[in-house]
């Protein structure tokens, strides 16, 4: 899903296995271009965009801001002016602003052309819905085929609204898999064996207890105010408490807050927080990037894909190790895990279409945008290998979130079949029961935005263990079902009934 430098917010796309995809688009041959005029993908015919001036396309997208995002966009526009008659304008919104900053803007009409949406920032499904993209059908047929001959028919299909494509999914990883990563430096320090962790919380402790104990400047489980524990639930809508249990018979939508294994978790948490092994500030941290940065952790929890341990090490400048703390499962909310949408308000959409078929098919121009500028931010290796340079501090972007991920460059310490590795990895999931159904919540957005109120006084604060789920668990189940979560879960069941019905 990600690069070195990537975080996992692997989230995830895709719904077949990737064997076609992953010979036709991981191939060195596909990757063997280290110069504008090798590249094999143009979107369009060459000499488009010189007979006039090229238009500026605004891609907004997520991220930490990096310092070098206007000198790689330079770059960036010289290529594609010359290949499609287009320059690009990029603005990044941080990890924890993106979501709502997005919500603003689209609202107001602010002038863009692409933008950055999945299910778990700036919601996929319900923007296609409200109108904030548009739908892409044609363009995809009249300046897309490229990228329809390099994805599986699946990442298309799966990502549908109503029958329609608002966006165009990352090739990357199908299932959702999640790991608890270490910092290996400390790992070796104090002699702590790792491959002992399973996948309960409980399990994590003794190790905390020796870091806590002797390494005061280090925060023992690392996690931000998104944090939420691991359970054996499928969530309807991300992080909101309407879940189906994963292996369920009888597809029951349940209220996540009132189940057993939520209570014995949120215990666990609270616990963790009052022995100190989580930081004081986890419920209103909005990235662990920079603790990550500064190597001052011990642990923490992320989505994975294959050998994601070399990347986060390249990616920090020091080793991570991770174990499975979950099963591996394909979601909605993975399928959808990153895609580029139009905006609904775009001034120019067959341009920007041409520029994601270029993106997602030109190995030089995805490498471009990923990795910044050769001999800058990145020196280039033989066999389509890379490494960071010292300048990659001021562009170290979310490979995940940009586009065709196997037409990236592999990274020191990553096997030559990399890509043919996420075959094997994408095989071995199972499928959540309400993959393929989107809750329309058209009839009862009165009841989600209350729900959603209740959900920024409550949710953050429990599931870090910042509050006693004693004292405020019951507080929340009451004023959940108070701004009417009873409703919005009557209201999903019927239409996961209906759904069922219909297949």
């Amino acid at each position: 899903m990600v690069r070195s430098k990537k975080s996992m917010m692997l989230v995830v796309s895709l719904i077949l296995a990737l064997t076609m995809v992953l010979s036709a688009c991981g191939s060195k041959d596909n990757n063997s271009s280290t110069s504008p005029s090798a590249s094999s993908g143009t979107g369009s015919d060459p000499s488009a965009g010189k007979t006039e001036k090229p238009v500026e396309l605004i891609w907004y997208t997520i991220g930490t801001p990096q310092r070098d995002v206007d000198k790689v966009m330079e770059e960036v526009s010289k290529y594609t002016a010359e290949k499609i008659g287009v320059t690009v304008k990029m603005t990044q919104l941080d990890w924890g602003d993106y979501d709502q900053k997005m919500k603003v803007m689209t609202a107001s009409g602010t002038k863009m052309d692409i933008m950055f949406t999945s299910s778990w920032a700036f919601d996929y499904v319900q923007n296609a819905r409200k109108g904030a993209f548009l739908a892409i059908d044609d363009l995809l047929e009249q300046h897309g085929k490229e990228i329809k001959a390099a994805l599986n028919p699946a990442f298309l299909e799966g990502s549908k609204v109503d029958g329609h494509n608002y966006g165009i999914p990352a090739n990357k990883e199908l299932p959702a898999l999640e790991v608890w990563r270490f910092n290996k430096q400390l790992l070796e320090k104090y002699d702590l064996d790792y491959t002992k962790v399973t996948t309960s919380l409980d399990s994590l402790e003794p190790l905390f207890k020796v870091i806590k104990e002797n390494e005061p400047d280090v925060v023992p489980f690392a996690m931000n105010k998104d944090y939420s524990p691991v359970l054996p639930y499928d969530y309807l809508i991300d992080k909101l408490p309407m879940v189906v249990k994963l292996g369920s018979t009888d597809y029951k939508v349940e209220n996540l807050l009132e189940t057993p294994e939520l209570k014995e978790a949120l215990n666990t948490m609270h616990r963790f927080y009052k022995a100190g092994y989580v930081s004081a500030e986890a419920a209103t941290t909005p990235s662990t990037d920079d603790l990550m940065k500064s190597g001052k952790w011990f642990a923490d929890r992320a989505a994975t894909v294959p050998f994601a341990d070399n990347l986060w090490s390249a990616s920090y400048g020091y080793p991570v190790v991770s174990t499975q703390a979950s099963e591996s499962v394909v979601y909605n909310w993975s399928v959808m895990g990153s895609l580029q949408a139009i905006s609904a308000n775009s001034e120019h959409p067959e341009k920007a279409m041409e520029f994601l078929n270029l993106l997602n098919t030109d190995p030089y121009l995805r490498n471009l945008v990923d990795s910044g500028i050769e001999g800058v931010h990145y020196e280039k290796l033989d066999n389509n290998y890379m490494k960071n340079l010292d300048e990659s501090k001021n562009y170290d972007m979310p490979t995940f979130s940009l586009g065709n991920v196997l037409l990236t460059y592999l990274n020191e310490g990553d096997p030559a079949n990399k890509w043919e590795e996420y075959a094997t990895f994408n095989n071995a999931s199972t499928q959540a029961p309400t993959l393929g159904f989107n809750f329309d919540t058209s009839s009862v957005t009165a009841e989600l935005a209350a729900v959603q109120n209740v959900k920024s006084e409550f949710w953050s604060a429990l599931m870090t263990g910042t509050v006693n789920p004693d004292e405020y668990l019951q507080k929340a189940i009451e004023k959940f079902k108070a701004a009417g979560l009873d409703k919005i879960i009557a209201e999903a069941q019927r239409q996961l009934d209906e759904w069922r019905a219909a297949k």
